[in-house]
């Protein structure tokens, strides 16, 4: 089987790689510690992949080379993406091969109805204009025939290999689950969409070895939109606890620990997102390749599974990662 090259070992990255494995594909997994799924088709090497020089020969012959990494947080986009999404492009070109990319729904910008892959690009936050170009880089290489390029567009993550330290959804339900009030950026009530890892696992395996999605852009298919409340509640449920206090954190709020956080003041370009309803829609991927999300309470059920087992409880596993 060809080998495909998967470039970051957090959970998408670390899924991906099991199920094109599993599926009988010889995989290459390239992060800077060496880190990776333990597999018999899987190749755990250690490289910094922003290097061009040391990407290249890692992906020579492969059919497709696939960005899963992401910068820890968001206060260092601006300076580790534009050079490791170059290398990538680069190393995509040396080796004639598909590039897929993992990205997300910034590019956007705010929006009033579900979000179709046709939406404008209208960003209005740097990282989501960052992201743009990175995607219009990569769309030029592929109209002018130096490489074959697409990309994959998912909403917040969730489920296994989502730590329950990384994000706000996921720090969210872990403060429910402790039993404590739940302090929430944004209304609570607002319906918003959530990309399971393993659906956004398979959407990647197909864009990289189906031919129908190249030079385009496509979203994971993703359960129906949950309003954050719903979802600790949820988790509550499934849990056997009570459904947890809610309180709502106002945005002006927010701004009062912009001068001690960085984190804040990124999170304030893109709180949009949690301000009103904020919902992925798909239907495009799954007419033309037939691929549909799990249901909710699978969602739900896997997602607590992970995060209860004693290996995250010991703070061991993936560092999570969002696109």
């Amino acid at each position: 089987m060809p080998l495909h090259v998967i470039v970051g070992a957090g959970p998408v990255g670390t899924t991906l790689a099991t199920t094109l494995a599993d599926d009988g594909h010889d995989v290459r997994i390239v992060t800077r510690s060496g880190s990776g799924p333990q597999h018999q088709r899987i190749e755990r090497v250690q490289a910094d992949a922003s290097d061009s020089t040391a990407l290249r020969p890692l992906v020579k012959g492969a059919a497709a080379l696939y960005n899963c990494a992401n910068p820890p947080s968001y206060q260092h986009w601006a300076r580790v993406w534009p050079p490791l999404a170059a290398s990538l492009l680069d190393a995509a070109e040396s080796a004639s091969t598909v590039l897929v990319t993992m990205g997300n729904l910034y590019g956007y910008g705010p929006a009033t109805e579900p979000i179709t892959r046709d939406h404008p690009l209208n960003a209005t936050d740097h990282k989501g204009t960052l992201r743009n170009a990175m995607w219009q880089d990569a769309l030029a290489a592929h109209q002018a025939g130096r490489i074959r390029a697409t990309e994959a567009r998912a909403s917040d993550f969730i489920g296994p290999g989502v730590q329950p330290e990384a994000g706000m959804s996921a720090r969210y339900v872990k403060t429910a689950l402790a039993g404590k009030t739940v302090y929430m950026f944004g209304d609570p009530d607002a319906e918003h969409s959530w990309s399971y890892i393993p659906d956004v696992a398979r959407t990647l395996a197909v864009l990289g070895t189906d031919e129908r999605a190249w030079g385009q852009a496509w979203h994971v298919p993703s359960p129906p939109p949950v309003s954050p409340r719903e979802l600790v509640e949820s988790a509550s449920r499934a849990a056997g606890l009570q459904a947890p206090r809610i309180r709502r954190v106002p945005r002006n709020v927010l701004r009062l620990f912009h001068p001690f956080s960085g984190l804040l003041r990124e999170l304030d370009g893109v709180l949009y997102q949690w301000e009103r309803p904020f919902e992925i829609d798909a239907t495009a991927t799954t007419d033309t390749f037939g691929l549909t999300p799990a249901p909710w309470p699978e969602v739900i059920e896997r997602t607590l599974e992970y995060w209860q087992s004693a290996h995250v409880r010991r703070g061991a596993g993936q560092r999570h990662q969002t696109s």
